[in-house]
């Protein structure tokens, strides 16, 4: 009879584990994330489609972001150059257009978001891996956003694998700008990349802490530059709903070298970044709701192929205030930023490289390291979650020749199709001001 009992309890015991290793744990559970520069602020998503239990099993997507880039420099080409999220300047521009759906229905993710605006042709277009081999273009992928599939495992916290093209882990500013304090992204995460293509793994062991493991194409390519892939590795950590704590790394070989054999240049990336929220105070219908500060580091370089880690290395850094106001439907940012990088490996190049003389160039040639500073200020209406206004000034200054002056950097007239005067340059400046108006919508 003993044994009976023992054994009865026993099998009960188990089975009581094995029900409570099934029970589905939710990672960051009752966190409101909104708030974090680079998450996200929707708190309700309308366009979803449930089963008859209630569960999600569509997620609908709609994502316009416009804006007025005036550049008092007026460039006659109305060219803006040195970003990632204007492409013209003193003129109205659809940065970017994206509809999609997403789904985490019964343990299986899938997701295809479609894009189209002018930062495709300042981000996409400059994918240089498509010339290595045939069957590459950008013009096949570059209308996607994002689009994965995947498998979700009731591993502790969740295990995600997946595999496709990828929003980029590495900087802590998304792609997304109605996502960032500021519109024009701080220099240290225009320079890193905004996409990957290839697979990751997403581990949350806690129900603070996620990592992940990358393999890669390469460094914002669709394809590969190497017959190795590139390996990343992004670290979460939230031990409570103010604060955010986060380490990313990049290791790849992904450039071209000048011999007619697979580079050698091995590429690093590193950045890291805190974000807290140090005030709270959602309760008052006017006044101060919400304080919080960002810090973002980045240190990364290559080497090889006769180039020495001393001379191409990349380090910044961005800091940020943002103050809420009338329960958050009021925004003011303050932000300063600095980035130096030696051999400009990564850096935007502000006329058509080897094409139009300029004097950037020229100041690399002779050895010069690129170093630039940021000063901007913003200012966000945002009656709900589906829409802000926005309106920010920002100031810029470099080194050397950087920032487009009134003569343009196209062409003596301003037009691609003329020919180029001989005895032209690209008119390049120190420093810069421009003011953004923009205004997006998210559904």
């Amino acid at each position: 009879m003993k044994k009976i009992i023992i054994i009865t309890i026993l099998f009960t015991q188990l089975i009581w584990s094995q029900n409570d290793s099934l029970k589905i744990r939710t990672p960051f559970e009752n966190y409101n994330l909104t708030w974090i520069n680079g998450q996200n602020r929707q708190k309700d998503f309308p366009l979803q489609l449930k089963d008859k239990n209630g569960e999600t099993i569509l997620t609908g997507v709609v994502y316009l972001d416009g804006h007025f880039n005036y550049n008092f420099a007026h460039p006659k080409d109305n060219t803006q150059t040195i970003s990632a999220v204007t492409a013209r300047s003193n003129e109205f521009s659809l940065a970017l257009a994206s509809i999609g759906i997403e789904s985490n229905y019964k343990n299986t993710i899938g997701r295809l978001w479609l894009q189209t605006g002018s930062m495709l042709n300042i981000i996409q277009e400059t994918d240089g891996s498509i010339s290595r081999g045939r069957n590459t273009s950008t013009g096949n992928l570059k209308f996607i956003r994002e689009a994965a599939a995947g498998y979700h495992f009731n591993v502790n916290y969740g295990l995600n694998v997946e595999m496709g093209i990828f929003m980029s882990y590495i900087g802590l500013e998304s792609y997304l700008t109605q996502e960032n304090w500021s519109y024009q992204r701080s220099m240290v995460c225009d320079f890193t990349p905004f996409y990957f293509q290839g697979a990751r793994v997403q581990y949350y062991p806690t129900k603070n802490y996620k990592t992940e493991l990358w393999l890669l194409n390469g460094w914002q390519s669709y394809n590969s530059w190497n017959k190795n892939p590139g390996i990343g590795n992004s670290n979460y950590f939230r031990p409570n709903e103010n604060i955010q704590l986060v380490a990313n790394f990049y290791y790849g070989k992904d450039s071209k070298s000048g011999s007619p054999e697979l580079s050698n240049i091995m590429r690093f990336h590193h950045d890291n970044s805190i974000v807290y929220r140090y005030f709270k105070n959602e309760t008052k219908k006017h006044g101060l709701s919400q304080a919080a500060f960002s810090l973002n580091n980045h240190y990364g370089f290559q080497q090889g192929d006769g180039l020495k880690s001393k001379d191409n290395y990349m380090m910044g850094s961005s800091l940020v205030n943002r103050l809420w106001f009338n329960q958050n439907k009021i925004g003011w940012t303050t932000r300063v930023d600095y980035v130096t990088n030696p051999g400009g490996y990564l850096a935007f190049t502000p006329a058509q490289s080897g094409l139009i003389p300029n004097d950037y160039e020229t100041a690399l040639s002779e050895g010069k390291d690129l170093k630039m500073c940021q000063l901007s200020t913003t200012f966000d209406f945002m009656p709900n979650d589906i829409v802000t206004f926005r309106i920010e000034y920002a100031y810029r200054n470099a080194n050397v020749p950087y920032f487009t002056g009134p003569g343009g950097t196209t062409s003596q007239t301003g037009f691609t199709n003329d020919n180029l005067d001989p005895n032209w340059k690209a008119d390049l400046k120190k420093s810069e001001n421009r003011i953004i108006l923009a205004v997006n919508f998210r559904l």
